[in-house]
């Protein structure tokens, strides 16, 4: 359906808004259901089957609306040229690009506002008849949401707010960021998960974080050819780290033990974290220009910045700096107070030439039944934010889902989030989340050598090693596979990545087929690990070889259950390792560390809902 481009008449023009309708189960109440996705620059009908899911209790009386929202998708994607790989080699600043992309723009970039997107839900409803609608929105469009609200709340019936913004938000310094790593770790190492592998995660970042402000850090990495590569360790590659584990419990796990291996001058583990962490899915990439353009022109129109919006970017920079200055260092610990500047809203911005007008006060927020939903490790949007929404309306239930990042329906693998939503629309009070585990807790320490691990239950010396070796790597491999499929929203056939300590690993339909894959130093694994044993503990046995300078060389079965067998150094052996397997003992690595083999059954897709913040 058409829309203006620009309702004030400044900007001739329309944009046509892509709109789907499913209907609802058994008939209709005259309310809808709208749903509002993230970004700003997240288009919103290629979630269209996982938000009727999601909202499948809220559905049986009520419609769904789904639409891309003006810039995204099938709505008129914005893109400028200059945003293009070319564009930026050659050009002398990042200033210079935005500024050159705001030209191609030209006036029309003053209209892709939260408050024109707010318009065009409501010409949505206008043109499709409805009374009310009830707004779900995650991330970003938890701001699009609650602006509705205060704008049209004759006209709303209800709010799901999952990972939700502050209405005037985001802070342009990201405080409240920095403020919630201290509670993500203390969950993430609570019932003393952390414990083999440091007692203090968060001083241990800050250590790291002050080491790579004073000299270049620099660790080896493997490519999916199995080839050496270098990854520079910096505070931005840390703090992009952290917000990648936000959206990915398997990133977020390997975090306290890579950083507390760079401590100890062993940055391989933190580099491999960075390279698995940059490996995306080809259509993401090839869809991320327009996502990126829309981003820039929203966030650049209306964040509430420290500057006067029409002072040239040199003044503007000096108040930022100013109003950076007079915020405590301790906001941004375990971080510094630059590294406010790492999230790159004010570098990207400072230099733009804003097109629309401020955006009048927001009124209050509607006295409407409200469900709040925060994941309790998310650095996006911290429960923080989520409970100062929560005191904006009288009567909202507020959700915390534990072990859980952003987007918290599309990544809680509890069950919690989609129970609360079912009770909110039974009519039901929302209960609390109780009983939850981490699926995805701390990874253990990598092993600085093969004399680092006891010997598997029931065997000796090197042979033992060697299986426990082998296990290690097996549990490494799952991991890192199940990083990706979280990822990319489904088990990542194709996909090649490196080890450890070397070697390579390419996911098939068939499984994962190991070449001389190290994650213990000097022990490599070749051979094919099939899908179903190394995601589920069932299926068809694996056949792996094992070769290198520190392993007893042989052949090994390894079943499901965790029973292993086979023939190391001449010597044929059998082994049970499904109670549990030390994979470090005290000494230089520190506490035993005890990791049962692959167990449970995660499902895919798990797509989140937000990917750009």
């Amino acid at each position: 359906m058409p829309v203006p481009l620009d309702r004030t008449g400044a900007v001739p023009g329309s944009i046509a808004l892509s709109v789907e309708r499913r209907p609802a189960t058994a008939g209709t109440s005259g309310v809808a259901v709208v749903a509002l996705a993230g970004g700003p620059g997240q288009a919103t009908l290629p979630l269209a089957r996982f938000i009727a899911e999601a909202m499948s209790p809220a559905l049986t009386t009520r419609d769904l609306l789904v639409f891309d929202p003006r810039g995204t998708g099938a709505s008129g994607p914005l893109s400028c040229p200059a945003l293009g790989a070319a564009e930026i080699a050659t050009a002398h600043s990042l200033g210079e690009v935005i500024q050159r992309c705001a030209r191609q723009l030209g006036p029309a970039r003053g209209a892709y506002t939260t408050r024109e997107s707010v318009e065009d839900i409501e010409a949505v409803r206008q043109a499709a008849g409805y009374e009310k609608l009830v707004l779900y929105g995650t991330s970003y469009g938890t701001k699009v949401a609650l602006e509705y609200a205060r704008r049209y709340p004759q006209h709303v019936a209800s709010l799901v707010l999952d990972s939700t913004e502050t209405p005037d938000g985001p802070e342009p310094f990201h405080v409240d960021t920095f403020k919630a790593m201290r509670p993500m770790l203390r969950e993430l190492c609570s019932t003393h998960a952390c414990d083999a592998v440091s007692r203090t995660p968060l001083s241990d970042l800050a250590r790291l974080v002050a080491e790579s402000s004073l000299r270049p850090l620099t660790g080896n990495a493997y490519d999916g050819q199995g080839k050496r590569i270098k990854r520079s360790i910096t505070s931005r590659s840390l703090f992009e780290v952290l917000l990648a584990g936000d959206l990915n419990p398997a990133t977020r796990a390997e975090v306290p033990a890579a950083v507390h291996a760079a401590l100890g001058h062993d940055l391989g583990p933190l580099a491999r974290v960075l390279t698995i962490a940059a490996t995306h899915p080809p259509h993401e990439e090839s869809a991320g220009a327009n996502d990126e353009t829309l981003f820039i022109a929203t966030s650049c129109e209306e964040t509430p910045f420290p500057w006067q919006r029409g002072a040239p970017e040199a003044t503007r920079a000096v108040e930022a700096e100013a109003a950076l200055n007079s915020l405590p260092g301790s906001d941004f610990y375990p971080f510094d107070a630059e590294s406010a500047l790492l999230d790159m809203t004010i570098p990207l911005c400072v230099g733009w030439p804003d097109a629309s007008t401020p955006s009048p006060g927001g009124g209050p927020l509607p006295d409407v039944p409200t469900l709040i939903l925060s994941g309790g490790q998310d650095l996006r949007t911290p429960t923080a934010d989520a409970q100062r929404v929560a005191a904006m309306i009288p009567g909202s239930q507020l959700v915390r889902v534990p072990y859980t990042g952003h987007s918290v329906i599309g990544s809680d693998l509890s069950g919690c989030a989609r129970s609360a939503v079912a009770d909110f629309f039974a009519g039901s009070a929302v209960k609390p989340c109780v009983g939850t585990v981490d699926r995805f807790p701390p990874a253990p320490r990598a092993p600085s050598g093969i004399s680092a691990l006891a010997p598997a239950r029931g065997l000796r010396g090197p042979q033992g090693r060697t299986v426990t070796a082998a296990v290690g790597s097996i549990l490494d491999a799952r991991r890192t596979v199940l990083e990706l499929a979280l990822d990319f929203g489904e088990v990542p056939v194709g996909v090649a990545f490196g080890g450890l300590r070397g070697g390579s690993v390419r996911v098939t339909k068939a499984g994962a087929q190991l070449d001389r894959f190290a994650y213990v130093p000097g022990v490599k694994i070749s051979g094919l690990i099939p899908t179903s044993l190394l995601l589920r503990n069932s299926g068809a046995a694996a056949q792996l070889s094992v070769s290198g300078s520190a392993a007893t060389a042989g052949r090994l079965r390894v079943q499901a259950g965790g029973r292993i067998s086979g023939v190391l150094g001449g010597r044929s052996f059998h082994a049970d390792v499904s109670a549990k397997v030390k994979v470090a003992r005290a000494g230089s690595q520190g506490a035993a560390a005890s990791r049962p083999l692959p167990d449970g059954v995660i499902g895919f897709p798990l797509p989140g809902l937000a990917r750009l913040r």
